[in-house]
């Protein structure tokens, strides 16, 4: 059965650090939900600290509306995912999967089926008998998936599960985790640095600074409409422009800037004529098909360098006036065409022009 997590105004010490600063967050039931942010930024501490592994100074934390703030870790139900696989390396597969029921005192014809039934969800049910150091890292990734959802755990807690993988086996393991998620209609949190893990498989995600949550929302939603610039740029590249708000319309408007006047759908909340804001810029959201004087948005600019890679060209676009240095991405570029020194026009749609407060 899937629960709701809940922490309101947690707040957590370490020798004088503050690690948390009053974080506050609801996770719904059956979401699959990331804590993303630097080194540091607090996002181990809370999941920790559900875990029971660490306990808050002030603050409460609900399952379901159950405070268990105060609960030891082997009363909160929780399956664990670590880092390093934590796998026992004189145990077979098997025995591993086993040892948190055993821990439980579970009888054992009930081990072994549900041992059996999860490895069967990871596709290692043939190799029950063999050792972890028979198994290639992502085979040992999915022995420790397997032995934190044996338990039938109420809340699984991922903390940078991927990161020891090579890029063609995290991204197997990313879809493989969200299936079994869903599939088991799983609470799950899940901690990492990496916004492209998050982007592709959250529900909602959080990202974290400093012991704080700067905004939470769908993967779309935070990359698209980024809070400040912060936000913005850990999310993705992105081109950045300081400028001041010229003209209003609705919602939108122009801001001047020393590379040029855009124009925006959407300024930032409370920004109004005259004030200071800041312009990102995706690289995607460059276009150079239809470019013409007569568009918003619109720019020549010389190809500083050019970086073809198949189905998409990564390009450094020098405005000749204001020195900015562009980077934009071209999608199914036909080689050659954008060599370094030759002029080319582009345009930025309205809507893909991103106004933040300024910092």
């Amino acid at each position: 059965m899937a629960v709701s997590v809940s922490f309101e105004g947690i707040n957590k010490f370490f020798d004088g650090f503050h690690a948390l600063k009053d974080v506050s967050l609801t996770i719904n039931a059956g979401e699959l939900f990331f804590l993303l942010g630097p080194s540091g930024c607090g996002k181990t501490t809370l999941l920790r600290c559900l875990a029971g592994f660490h306990t808050p100074e002030s603050g409460k934390i609900l399952m379901d509306g159950r405070d268990i703030t105060s609960l030891p870790p082997h009363k909160r139900n929780t399956g664990m995912m670590f880092q390093s696989y934590a796998l026992w390396p004189h145990l077979t597969l098997a025995e591993n999967v086993a040892f948190g029921l055993e821990m439980r005192h579970v009888p054992k014809p009930e081990v072994k089926r549900r041992v059996f039934e999860a490895l069967e969800m990871v596709h290692l049910a043939d190799r029950a008998k063999a050792k972890p150091n028979q198994l290639s890292g992502g085979q040992q990734q999915r022995v420790a998936l397997a032995r934190a959802l044996v338990i039938d755990p109420l809340c699984l807690l991922l903390d940078e599960p991927l990161s020891n993988l090579d890029a063609k086996l995290r991204l197997e393991m990313r879809v493989e985790i969200r299936r079994i998620c869903k599939e088991r209609g799983l609470t799950a949190i899940y901690v990492t640095h990496d916004q492209k893990e998050a982007l592709s498989i959250a529900d909602r995600l959080a990202v974290m600074r400093g012991g704080v949550i700067e905004q939470v929302g769908t993967p779309s939603a935070v990359y698209r409409s980024p809070v400040n610039r912060f936000v913005a740029g850990f999310m993705g590249e992105g081109n950045f422009l300081n400028g001041v708000v010229e003209t209003v319309s609705g919602a939108g408007g122009t801001i001047r800037t020393p590379q040029g006047v855009f124009t925006v759908e959407n300024r930032p909340d409370g920004v109004s004529a005259g004030m200071r804001a800041t312009l990102c810029i995706r690289p995607e959201a460059v276009c150079f098909s239809g470019a013409h004087p007569g568009l918003p948005n619109t720019f020549s600019a010389t190809v500083k360098e050019s970086v073809y890679l198949g189905e998409v060209a990564q390009h450094e676009l020098l405005l000749p006036d204001s020195g900015f240095v562009f980077k934009a991405y071209e999608l199914n570029p036909l080689p050659g065409t954008s060599r370094p020194g030759t002029t080319i026009s582009f345009w930025i749609p309205p809507g893909q022009v991103i106004a933040l407060p300024a910092v």
